[in-house]
């Protein structure tokens, strides 16, 4: 396990952060209470956490170019089919996973195949689980081709907490299933719209691990 390079400036910093306060306490508070003890618990627990959030555990992918590999670490919150209007313009099912901030953040394509399209859309901060999110929340949108032909658009929410969504997909590339697609900080959800003529292999509730967990069959 390693920090991901997204939370390299941060999570020093918290731990900078920590540890001025603390060499500022040591030498200040004269009188070491139990608030004193309690303060610099709760100012390393803190720093713990954020440095936790932008782990990067080392996992073995699962590749297979039929099926549908979860996009993101989480819960299954939504499978339903539904209109997209944004690039498929058409019905198709919807997966989405609700990242909570004890889950690994990092983002990966669930397929194989050329990225036909990328968008960031500003928007407003809703509870990623709220129903609107996924298109009133700031999020970027990623369409990738199969090498059948079929398209799937992954969509990245950032939630109440989440104020910053990384994206590394470009246009015209070809990626691959597994691949980092981006990252989304502090709480977040991953949308994924699929052709409705897929096998779904999870249901509402189910904990998937991105690059891991098969969540459909084209």
């Amino acid at each position: 396990m390693y920090i991901h390079k997204e939370g390299h400036k941060i999570s020093i910093g918290a731990i900078l952060f920590a540890l001025v306060l603390t060499v500022l306490f040591i030498v200040f508070v004269k009188e070491k209470t139990w608030v004193w003890w309690l303060a610099g618990a709760c100012l390393w627990a803190t720093s713990f956490v954020i440095v936790r959030f932008f782990r990067m555990p080392k996992r073995e992918l699962v590749t297979n170019p039929n099926k549908v590999i979860s996009a993101a670490d989480g819960t299954i919150v939504v499978v339903e089919n539904v209109y997209e209007p944004e690039i498929l313009k058409k019905e198709c099912i919807q997966i989405s996973t609700f990242m909570s901030p004890n889950n690994v953040h990092v983002n990966r394509y669930p397929i194989s195949g050329k990225v036909i399209y990328t968008k960031y859309h500003n928007g407003k901060y809703l509870i990623a689980n709220h129903p609107k999110s996924s298109t009133l929340n700031e999020r970027t949108s990623v369409c990738i081709e199969h090498e059948s032909g079929k398209k799937i658009l992954i969509r990245q929410i950032a939630g109440a907490l989440a104020r910053r969504i990384v994206c590394y997909a470009k246009e015209g590339e070809t990626v691959s299933q597994g691949e980092e697609l981006g990252f989304i900080k502090f709480g977040s959800r991953v949308d994924l719209f699929i052709p409705l003529d897929s096998e779904i292999h999870i249901e509402i509730e189910d904990k998937v691990r991105g690059g891991q967990s098969i969540i459909a069959t084209l």
